[in-house]
């Protein structure tokens, strides 16, 4: 599908990070943008500059794990340009709560935005393109849904995500409809998700603490992040798979490289082994190191 000039676009999460840079992506090709988040003021800021681009954008303040609130934002979008053509489930979130002993809340949070968030987006867009005849949906996973180790949540979450729209795209293939479809599994790119609490919802009650021994890996995982590839060059391969028809986005080869060798011991029906060589951390050994410190116990052999 052609970036053509008076098409429409909507991306969920568009206030910031690779959300905002799509909406800027689509705006330089002339497309009408319509940017959804659940941060308002971030949400305005990010409509005035995309308005500033010589095209129409509108936001619309959306909390993706509600199916009516993004109904609605299919319904605003219809009332003021007519037509969706490109759809980017975008929105995500993380948490670095206890999975397993910490509030239920954690993961209510994470699996609303990331995974409800995307298959309310699909079922409320897709309508919509199959009636025009015309269109194509991108959802964000990341390469955590291939390549668990970050948290369990946010894994889980992006694994469904994974599957949910390959199994999208392989629904529309056989019917013959005309939508692409793409799956975006970035690695680290310098976005704010690790700040995505600032967001928490009120109605989920008080957001939860930090495990444990979070802030070993979340220090880590915030360099990485510092030091990973911009989000305006993580949208140009999106664009790129939106005109080129491809399914798979891969901003990180080198992941890539790792998830290949984890398949390969699930060929071979070996047990789940800690990873250690996932790009932009340290090797598991000096984690494992770094928590028996801060327990003040001798690492284990």
């Amino acid at each position: 599908m052609e970036l053509e000039r008076g098409k429409v676009a909507v991306v969920t999460g568009a206030a910031g990070g690779i959300g905002l840079a799509l909406a800027e992506r689509f705006a330089r090709s002339g497309l009408h943008v319509v940017l959804a988040d659940v941060d308002e003021a971030a949400l305005a800021r990010a409509t005035e500059t995309i308005s500033s681009m010589g095209v129409e954008a509108l936001g619309v303040p959306t909390d993706v794990s509600s199916e009516q609130a993004v109904q609605a934002l299919a319904a605003a979008t219809l009332e003021r340009f007519g037509a969706a053509h490109i759809v980017c489930n975008n929105a995500g979130v993380a948490t670095m709560a206890d999975p397993w002993t910490g509030p239920l809340s954690s993961w209510e949070w994470v699996i609303g935005v990331n995974l409800w968030g995307v298959i309310h987006g699909v079922r409320a867009f897709l309508p919509i393109l199959v009636g025009q005849g015309e269109g194509h949906i991108v959802n964000t996973a990341s390469i955590a849904g291939l390549l668990p180790g970050l948290t369990p949540a946010y894994d889980a979450t992006k694994h469904a995500v994974v599957a949910l729209t390959e199994d999208l795209y392989t629904s529309l293939a056989m019917t013959g409809l005309p939508i692409g479809v793409s799956v975006l599994c970035p690695g680290w790119v310098r976005t704010g998700i690790m700040d995505a609490g600032r967001n928490w919802p009120a109605h989920l009650g008080e957001a939860p603490p930090d495990a444990f021994g979070a802030e070993i890996m979340g220090n880590h995982v915030r360099r990485a992040i510092d030091e990973g590839l911009t989000p305006g060059s993580v949208a140009d391969l999106v664009a790129d798979s939106i005109t080129g028809l491809r399914f798979w986005v891969f901003p990180h080869p080198d992941f890539v490289e790792v998830a290949e060798r984890r398949w390969a011991t699930i060929a071979e029906g070996q047990n789940p082994a800690l990873l250690t060589d996932v790009p932009g951390l340290p090797p598991a050994e000096q984690l494992l190191t770094e928590v028996a410190a801060l327990l003040e116990v001798p690492p284990a052999d």
